[in-house]
């Protein structure tokens, strides 16, 4: 699998600020005929950004926690559910949505009050490249360059 993501010696096309425009290079080299299974667009510059989504309090903790577990609750209570008798299934089902819910908002508070105030905010993290660079194949380098001189869009200066 790692084969497909790599080549063999790798030359730059072009360095890219958005993937928009290495995309489009790409594309433009597809439209011309230029054996493009010989191409890889590779984010540079990579760089951490955490979105801070909001502020932890106990009773927010205790809400998601809480519904988290009903959900658990509600896939062990219709697993149960299945080999219960008579009129037991909503009863079984309802008792797993129940415990479900106070299991999850117990053990979120636990987890919450275990990190002691140190990190109050809930967030989302996700790794961003600055960059874009277009790689190709050593003996297809010319040729790329030669077609990418045509395009309008121009790469960023390295």
């Amino acid at each position: 699998m790692a084969e497909i993501f790599s080549l063999k010696f790798p030359q730059s096309l072009g360095v890219y600020d958005h993937y928009a425009d290495a995309q489009k290079a790409v594309d433009f080299l597809s439209d011309e005929g230029f054996p493009v299974q010989n191409v890889l667009i590779v984010g540079t510059d990579l760089k951490q950004v955490e979105r801070v989504t909001g502020r932890l309090t106990t009773p927010r903790v205790l809400a998601a926690g809480a519904a988290s577990g009903a959900w658990l609750g509600l896939l062990v209570g219709l697993l149960l559910g299945i080999f219960a008798k008579g009129g037991a299934y909503f009863a079984t089902v309802l008792t797993g949505i129940l415990l479900g819910v106070l299991f999850g908002a117990v053990w979120a508070l636990i987890g919450y009050l275990a990190t002691r105030g140190q990190r109050d905010f809930s967030s989302i993290t996700k790794v961003v490249p600055g960059r874009y660079e277009v790689l190709t194949e050593h003996n297809l380098l010319a040729q790329g360059q030669e077609l990418l001189a045509k395009l309008p869009v121009k790469p960023a200066d390295l």
